[in-house]
């Protein structure tokens, strides 16, 4: 096969090219040198058809796309796309950090500029509607229009009257504006498609209804992890996709992967594995072993929302700050600041000090729900660093329910800590360490985990990178992931800072400053 970029054609020498000029109308035949040759526009419908015809083709994606935004996409990244681009329904089972989003995303841009599609609907976590997708969009497709319908209900239907490109709703925003999705997109991408793994659920029966009602929209699901509790969580993903391998009823599918122990007990079958992988088809899948032009560590940040707790307290709280410069006219010393600061940084993470120094629960669930959602979406062990010890004895008992835990911090005996390092790095238990970053020592090896999540941010720019390296020794196995977790525009900047080794000092201030111009 020759592609010939100049005229967008293939060439392709066939035993039977009847077969592709009897389905193709606008493929020809000619002759060269005595050889008989087929040509074939070099175009999504025709490469698609070729493929049905078991003749192997690049997505025009791959010679004629310019790839925009700031960054060159790596070769795995391109596969993805590439693969997407020819496929109505499928799934994308990349690895956690692999940058599946941005795949997705100039696929669909493609997609949009050969006039295959013109309006995409996101579903996604609320912590990626915005500082994954949205910012995605925002900086890398200056070209292309989205919104994040997010809101009442009254609000979001209001929103989804706006003509753009992308729209982008949260998974159980979906039952919220239903009736007015019909007949509106061409494509639906699914992130963390896994949140529809019971069939049973309301949530799965609701889009599947959907999703019959819009026959010819196209279906690209995404997740690392498509079978996080039982290799049935499968069935209901493969059903989505119209994958030919599916069974039509969930109890069949079952039978093929897991066998009854006893009265009340299913166990998965010695071929599970393959059995799922088979059944989830089309699908692509690269690890981040795969993925060796990916850098050293990718960053990544999710949004939590505030419970309305806590956004009252953290209102007045900050308000109070407001108050002090405006009444005293003068600047906050930098020792208070840093107290007020962490008085902020508490409020969000959902343990605060009182006036006795005694820990204050508040209600944290949306953070808390996150984080349990990136550990289980990471697959592997996790390191989680909290820079509060109220707080990271309230992560233990709150993680503790659904992963065995250890926690490490200044209250834990070396001989403890020695122990639990270990334990951490050479055995399946515990599958979450939990620590407070001025307890990791240099020179600390802990590479059993690929995946840090920072439950809020610290102040310590040493203390973050030697927390972050930890994961950053010789003998680590994969492409290190490092999550930041954040609930404002506080937190948000004092990573950015961490990040680019930046003095926190002052920072609190610069916000302050802003609110006053703002108001």
């Amino acid at each position: 096969m020759l592609v010939v970029e100049q005229s967008q054609a293939l060439v392709l020498k066939l035993n039977n090219p009847h077969r592709v000029l009897e389905t193709i109308p606008t493929s020809r035949s000619t002759y060269a040198n005595g050889v008989r040759l087929t040509g074939v526009p070099h175009k999504i419908d025709e490469v698609r058809v070729l493929h049905n015809l078991g003749i192997s083709a690049p997505s025009p994606i791959k010679h004629y796309y310019d790839w925009p935004g700031r960054f060159t996409p790596y070769q795995h990244q391109m596969d993805t796309a590439a693969f997407l681009t020819l496929h109505n329904k499928c799934v994308v089972l990349n690895e956690i950090g692999t940058g599946k989003t941005q795949s997705a995303l100039w696929a669909a841009d493609y997609l949009m500029k050969v006039g295959n599609i013109k309006k995409v609907l996101i579903l996604s976590p609320l912590s990626t509607l915005e500082r994954v997708w949205g910012d995605a969009i925002f900086s890398e497709f200056i070209k292309r229009k989205h919104i994040v319908l997010h809101g009442a209900a009254a609000r979001r239907k209001k929103l989804l009257k706006t003509d753009v490109d992308f729209y982008i709703l949260n998974h159980d925003g979906f039952k919220v504006v239903y009736d007015e999705l019909q007949d509106m997109f061409d494509l639906v991408i699914v992130d963390e498609a896994a949140v529809y793994r019971n069939p049973q659920s309301q949530r799965f029966k609701l889009f599947a209804k959907w999703m019959k009602q819009n026959p010819h929209t196209k279906l690209w699901l995404m997740t690392g992890t498509p079978t996080p509790n039982e290799p049935t969580d499968a069935w209901s993903l493969a059903k989505l996709v119209d994958s030919p391998h599916c069974p039509t009823r969930y109890t069949a599918f079952r039978d093929m992967v897991m066998f009854k122990y006893g009265p009340y007990k299913w166990l998965p079958r010695n071929n599970a594995t393959e059995t799922v992988q088979q059944t989830l088809q089309p699908a692509v899948r690269f690890t981040r072993d795969e993925c060796f032009d990916l850098p050293d560590t990718v960053f990544q940040t999710r949004e939590a929302a505030l419970s309305a707790e806590q956004q009252k307290h953290y209102t007045a709280m900050f308000k109070s700050f407001v108050t002090d410069i405006e009444e005293d006219g003068q600047r906050i010393t930098a020792v208070n600041e840093a107290v007020k600061l962490q008085k902020l940084v508490q409020i969000a993470c959902g343990v605060a000090y009182d006036e006795n120094k005694e820990h204050v629960e508040l209600d944290c669930k949306p953070r808390l729900n996150l984080l349990r959602e990136v550990i289980s979406e990471a697959g592997e062990k996790v390191i989680v660093f909290v820079p509060l010890t109220g707080t990271l004895h309230m992560l233990e008992k709150e993680l503790s329910k659904d992963f065995t835990t250890a926690v490490v911090n200044g209250e834990v005996s070396t001989n403890k800590r020695n122990e639990i390092f270990y334990n951490f790095q050479s055995t399946p238990d515990p599958h979450v360490l939990i620590a407070h970053p001025a307890t990791m020592a240099h020179g600390l090896t802990l590479t059993a985990a690929s995946t840090i999540v920072w439950y809020g941010p610290i102040t310590s720019n040493e203390q973050y990178t030697q927390a972050n390296g930890r994961i950053e020794r010789i003998g680590k196995r994969h492409v290190s992931n490092v999550i930041h977790i954040e609930s404002t525009k506080l937190e948000r900047k004092m990573y950015d800072r961490l990040r680019n080794k930046q003095r926190v000092q002052g920072l609190l201030l610069d916000l302050i400053q802003a609110h006053q111009k703002e108001n």
